[in-house]
């Protein structure tokens, strides 16, 4: 039987919290989300805002962050001009949680976790979006 991958894209204060804090709710989604069957998929967006965050809020922790970049497995998407607006993205009241959820879509990303309610409870389908201990408690 062939396993299918659910491919995952952890939004920024998922992250952030992750690497704030080893033990809590962030980190074991970012665990969970590591390991088969399922596939991290980090976009430019998130990167961009986790080192604007780690250098407004921890600069001396911006080593740790780049060694994450470095060691983890994820896949990345970023986003051209030519990228055309998904179709629930007029749900989303921020523009940068626009540009996320965009990147989901072009990198065909399963599940969206996320903490930030302009993302979570908007009633988008693709991809599914949810809170981390909603990740965590699937089967």
């Amino acid at each position: 039987m062939t396993m299918v991958i659910k491919r995952v894209m952890l939004d920024t204060n998922i992250l952030f919290s992750a690497m704030y804090k080893f033990n809590g709710t962030p980190f074991k989604v970012f665990a969970k989300a590591s390991e088969m069957p399922y596939r991290l998929v980090l976009c430019e967006q998130i990167i961009v805002e986790l080192r604007r965050n780690f250098t407004k809020k921890m600069p001396a922790k911006i080593p740790v962050l780049e060694r994450f970049f470095e060691s983890a497995q994820y896949d990345f998407v970023s986003l051209t001009p030519d990228d055309k607006a998904a179709d629930d993205e007029e749900k989303v009241p921020h523009e940068k949680d626009r540009l996320i959820l965009r990147s989901a879509i072009k990198a065909n990303v399963d599940i969206l976790i996320s903490g930030d309610g302009h993302l979570v409870d908007r009633g988008i389908t693709n991809p599914k979006i949810m809170r981390a201990v909603d990740f965590l408690n699937m089967g």
